[in-house]
């Protein structure tokens, strides 16, 4: 039996499934977190684009995209949510595989469940199966996969097909098929997001919309290549090194890694996330004075260096991938939130001054922990020669350290309260978050009903 084989088993399996309480919970607190980053990235320009290109298919259909009234397709839609939920950088992170989950995965999701006018807990159980074999599937192809490609274009269509494949109700052979089909249209290069440029958040829109396609075609009798992954020349030779397939189902069906979710707490690329929490857990302990700083030491692993490279920012983009600007920010204003990336701090002459104090290296073992964990040291010196360093071993947020409830929801309502209203964004909370058995299309006319 080959491996996608399998997963198509696990899927027909799911179906019969009775997740937990905890299990759902933890779905709510992912869809609670998409949409935080959908209506985030909702009104941006790169999301206004989108819509200028995808013009002739909207007014159509029974799917809502973030930023419009108008309907679409669930294929559109799928690509247009995926894109739009990934452009302010605060969606999910599923450390282990460097992937970003819930773009791809919950945005094509949506719009077939939207579309079908599904349940939201019907929605949920697909999130979980969807979540378990993208996350499988992105771990064992780490680290090596992370040096040329993105995980969450790549991993991602497979979020999307198993989610879609679980709401369509196909049989192992079709969920085998969706799974196989979606796979050989992975795609999505690291080159793309080390210069400024709108294609990144386009990555996880093209998977969902991958995944969501093969589900339907599947579904309609057409048939993949079910050895896809491990095949002489399939995804794990072609896209990484050496891929532990040996350790692809384990405890698979016991445990649930949309449990394992990294809520993000910055708005930023999640690589700069151990430092600016190390500075934070600095400023709370110790009188650290921005004018009194003389210099900032920052020990990281290999992918900060190279990801999070830019110096002086001159766009949101760079300054979201920016170690250097991110930590100074956090000194600064407090917060690496949607304001730490507004035209007025990006010049703000505090935050230029202070980035020249930062110095960025490899720390080796940093680095010899990545990707299971992200860590840094950073050390902050102070004119009278004091010195104030901290390990900071994981990033606030991720499991290990995970953001409660109410932080969850405090970053939900600020990043949707000025687009949607604060009265839209409680009642959309409440709706999610809720036990009740809802409708998916209750959720979407919080967020779709006014052109934002």
């Amino acid at each position: 039996m080959t491996l996608l084989e399998k997963f198509g088993q696990f899927i027909e399996a799911s179906q019969a499934q009775v997740f937990s309480a905890s299990t759902m919970h933890h779905a709510r607190r992912a869809l609670l977190d998409w949409h935080g980053a959908l209506v985030a990235g909702s009104n941006s320009e790169a999301a206004k684009r989108l819509m200028k290109a995808y013009d002739e298919e909207l007014g159509i259909g029974k799917c809502s995209i973030a930023g419009t009234t108008q309907k679409t397709f669930s294929r559109a839609a799928a690509f247009m949510n995926g894109t739009i939920s990934h452009i302010a950088e605060f969606d999910d992170i599923f450390r282990d595989g460097a992937y970003h989950p819930a773009c791809p995965t919950i945005s094509a999701a949506f719009a077939l469940a939207e579309a079908r006018d599904d349940s939201v807990e019907h929605l949920l159980a697909a999130m979980i199966v969807g979540y378990e074999v993208s996350t499988r599937i992105s771990k064992v192809i780490q680290p090596s996969h992370y040096e040329y490609f993105h995980t969450t274009g790549t991993a991602g269509v497979f979020g999307s097909a198993a989610a879609c494949s679980y709401l369509l109700g196909l049989n192992a052979n079709q969920a085998c098929d969706a799974l196989a089909t979606a796979g050989t249209f992975a795609s999505g290069l690291q080159q793309a997001f080390r210069s400024d440029s709108m294609t990144k958040p386009m990555h996880p829109g093209h998977a969902a919309e991958v995944g969501l396609n093969a589900a339907l075609v599947a579904q309609a009798g057409m048939t993949g290549t079910s050895d896809l992954l491990e095949g002489d020349a399939g995804f794990g030779a072609a896209l990484c090194k050496n891929p532990r397939w040996d350790e692809l189902f384990e405890n698979l069906g016991s445990t649930w890694n949309i449990e394992q979710m990294t809520f993000k707490n910055h708005g930023c690329c999640g690589h700069n996330f151990p430092a600016i929490d190390a500075v934070a857990h600095l400023l709370n302990q110790y009188p650290i004075s921005p004018e009194n700083i003389t210099q900032i030491r920052v020990g990281a692993y290999k992918a900060t260096n190279e990801v999070c490279k830019y110096v002086h920012p001159k766009t949101p983009f760079e300054a979201k991938f920016s170690l250097t600007y991110t930590v100074s920010a956090r000194i600064i204003l407090g917060r690496v939130r949607e304001r730490a990336f507004l035209p007025e701090s990006l010049v703000n002459p505090d935050i230029y001054a202070l980035e020249d104090k930062v110095e960025l290296s490899v720390d080796q073992e940093c680095a010899s922990k990545f990707p299971l964990h992200r860590s840094a040291k950073v050390a902050i010196e102070m004119s009278d020669g004091s010195v104030y360093s901290h390990h900071q071993h994981t990033r606030h947020g991720d499991p290990d350290e995970p953001l409660t409830d109410q932080e969850l929801l405090d970053k939900f309502i600020e990043l949707t309260e000025s687009r949607i209203s604060l009265a839209s964004a409680q009642g959309l909370s409440d709706a999610i978050l809720s036990q009740g058995q809802g409708s998916v299309r209750d959720l979407s006319r919080f967020w779709s009903r006014a052109a934002l």
